[in-house]
């Protein structure tokens, strides 16, 4: 089982390019499924999440091919089968979307309860009931959903939550509905503008995304576009992160601020200087201390709560006392116990983990709980004295491709191997 070594302590410094959106280019492919012919997609990342759901695709009949490193092209013409294997659904959440593209455009589909990190009930009765509500019968025997429609049908649908995936799902689903949807309560994430826009240029008839109310005017069929996913927000977050922590001095370059504003204007609340500079987002540290800082997770434009665990890395080193309040997700703080060996003073109280700063972390032996709660442990890592070693890699290898290789671009003594050896013998001695 392969680890990452860390030896903490090295300010961070240089250039960094941010690649596409995990998120965005999962429910971007999801929506391929209702284009016959070749959609080329740029800006694609190779983390596990993406090649999981390129598995899934091959398994139901759809060519996909990279054309380059990030260049993808994909097929959906070629589809031989509605059924998605029980095995690869259960990897990621986000695979529980071709569901209603799949019914959307053949009439039938069956897709397994989906998986992904556990963090806390993610029900999919959102999504479920808004299927139903197109006109879809909806059934669930032995943990899959068995979905048959004619025709999806034009409806009016309240969410009871502004859930990203549920948004993205329905709007999928009724793009090649008979008449009018509209979505209310809808997430409001840039991924959600970007899959509008990306169905748009396929010839849907989308308005309204990136606000409460989505209205979808069902089209009898989409074509194939040429496309490009978004930089990823949350690696900007993170590797700002890993700038600040260790004292650093970075350019993130492909960065769109706005998408990523509640992280920065609380790095800046911190003491950190962030310059917005075009396309690149520059994070300094100017002064000695670290500024404890309040955060409360909610849906976009509120603090995101995939950042919740990877700020509170940076908490951890305060000068003061921080709280982050968890308002998505029940359990989600799950990564503090590992937080805590390499010395962080953190007591979680229902939602709200308080954070007493501490002088200094010290390397041990840590486990990714979770993605987001992974990238925390390498935050923390990358500013704890000695070695840190970090192992349950899978969890961070959903969201983060070439982490390693980025961080070592940027001066961090971090290797990855099944042991110290095959990791090129990285010493605490070394450094």
């Amino acid at each position: 089982m392969e680890k990452i070594f860390i030896v903490g302590g090295t300010p961070l410094t240089g250039e960094i390019e941010i690649g596409g959106s995990k998120n965005d280019t999962l429910a971007i492919m999801a929506a391929t499924l209702l284009v016959p012919g070749v959609t080329l997609l740029r800006n694609v990342p190779r983390n596990s999440d993406v090649l999981n759901l390129l598995e899934i695709f091959r398994h139901i009949g759809v060519h996909a091919q990279w054309r380059s490193d990030n260049c993808l092209a994909i097929d959906a013409s070629t589809v031989k089968t509605t059924e998605a294997p029980l095995e690869l659904v259960q990897k990621m959440r986000a695979s529980f979307n071709i569901l209603g593209a799949l019914l959307t455009r053949f009439g039938t589909a069956a897709v397994a309860m989906p998986g992904g990190c556990d963090i806390g009930a993610r029900p999919v009765n959102f999504h479920v009931r808004g299927l139903e509500q197109l006109g879809a019968v909806m059934t669930l025997e032995h943990g899959v959903y068995q979905g048959e429609v004619k025709r999806m049908t034009g409806t009016h649908i309240a969410l009871d939550f502004p859930s990203a995936g549920a948004t993205q799902h329905l709007m999928i689903a009724a793009s090649l509905a008979k008449g009018r949807t509209v979505i209310e309560n809808c997430a409001a994430e840039p991924e959600i503008v970007n899959l509008a826009d990306f169905l748009n240029a396929c010839g849907a008839d989308i308005t309204g995304a990136g606000t409460a109310f989505i209205t979808i005017n069902g089209v009898e069929k989409l074509n194939p576009c040429e496309f490009r996913v978004l930089p990823d927000r949350l690696q900007v977050g993170t590797y700002a992160l890993a700038a600040a922590i260790t004292g650093g001095d970075v350019m993130i370059r492909n960065a769109v601020y706005d998408h990523c504003r509640p992280v920065m204007m609380k790095l800046e609340e911190a003491g950190f200087l962030v310059l917005r500079e075009g396309n690149n987002i520059r994070v300094k540290t100017t002064q000695p201390k670290i500024n404890p800082v309040h955060i409360r997770t909610s849906p976009h434009p509120g603090f995101p709560t995939d950042m919740q665990q990877v700020f509170a890395a940076l908490l951890t080193l305060a000068d003061g006392v921080s709280t982050v309040t968890e308002t998505v997700y029940e359990s989600r703080f799950r990564y503090t116990t590992e937080l805590q060996k390499l010395g962080a003073e953190i007591n979680v109280e229902g939602r709200t983990a308080i954070i007493t700063g501490v002088k200094r972390l010290s390397g041990a032996n840590v486990s990714c709980t979770d993605l987001r709660g992974g990238a925390a442990l390498i935050i923390a890592g990358l500013a704890a004295d000695g070695l840190t070693q970090v192992d349950e890699l899978r969890h961070l290898d959903r969201g983060y491709d070439e982490m390693v290789s980025k961080l070592t671009g940027l001066g961090a003594h971090i290797e990855r191997g099944t042991d110290r050896i095959s990791a090129g013998g990285l010493r605490v001695c070394s450094v």
